[in-house]
């Protein structure tokens, strides 16, 4: 009787650890790759999975997308200039066969082949191409990978320069040419400025001599300005042209008078007298 029972109990541990040898969950997000004495048996959908113990042995892969990140690498600029560039990866897994029966481990595959992709990508580019073109030399990784990760069942979905470090000497650089640039569109600010308010002013002063009577109303505008401020000091603007005018011929006129003067004294004194002729007896 304690024989039976105990080959009972062997029995039922033998059916738990075989059962247990063979059922497989796989999950939703993941696929069952089935290999039968070595050779694949296909792929297996999420849910339970019988497999037969040493004979059979499943692979769980992942479709879930990854996020991979890429070391810092020192790269070359096509004009010479060296940057520190790190950046990442997004991927997933689109055919499980191929993402294990292709390659060995395709999450250090795939790490490899972005940094030296990246150093390529970046290299055939300078540093102002690097700075600004970033949607650009990222399309442009994300296309190189997906051509050499396709052969192993990976689709890459997005790729993003992350940090672009630079040397202290060519930030220093940079620093100076953009104010460089800043006061160069300062100059050319002033001067269209200066410019315009030439322009202007030319326009006005031809409204002013076509309308003598708009300089006077400019005058009083002035005048009211000027009291706002309540000044004990009065200033009377007058037109600058007209005062010079007005002035020139004021010394002409005492020009003319003064001369005219002269003129009169010199005819009214006489003349000399001979000797002895008109003088008085």
């Amino acid at each position: 009787m304690g024989v039976l029972i105990f080959l009972l109990v062997v029995v039922v541990l033998l059916v738990l650890v075989f059962l247990a040898m063979a059922v497989r969950i796989v999950k939703q997000y993941e696929r069952g790759v089935l290999f039968r004495f070595g050779r694949l048996a296909g792929e297996r959908a999420p849910g339970l999975r019988i497999i037969i113990p040493f004979v059979d042995v499943l692979h769980r892969v992942s479709l879930r997308i990854v996020t991979m990140p890429i070391q810092s690498q020192g790269i070359i600029t096509r004009d010479n200039v060296s940057v520190d560039v790190s950046a990442v990866a997004y991927f997933r897994v689109a055919d499980a066969v191929k993402s294990v029966v292709a390659i060995d481990n395709v999450n250090a595959a795939i790490n490899q082949i972005a940094q030296t992709t990246l150093r390529k990508v970046v290299g055939r580019h300078t540093l102002d191409e690097t700075l600004s073109a970033t949607d650009r030399i990222n399309l442009d990784i994300r296309g190189i990978l997906d051509v050499t990760t396709a052969e192993w069942g990976v689709e890459v979905t997005l790729v993003e320069l992350k940090d672009i470090q630079l040397p202290d000497s060519m930030k220093r650089a940079m620093a100076r040419q953009a104010e460089a640039e800043r006061e160069k569109r300062a100059k050319i600010i002033n001067a269209q400025g200066e410019s315009l308010a030439a322009a202007a002013l030319g326009d006005a002063s031809d409204t002013m001599m076509a309308h003598p009577l708009a300089l006077q109303l400019r005058n009083l505008q002035s005048l009211v300005e000027i009291a706002v401020d309540k000044n004990s000091t009065v200033v009377f603007p007058a037109p600058l042209m007209s005062t010079i005018g007005e002035l020139g011929s004021f010394l002409a006129r005492e020009a003319a008078a003064a001369s005219a003067r002269r003129d009169t004294g010199a005819a009214a004194v006489p003349g000399p007298v001979p000797n002895g002729v008109g003088e008085p007896v």
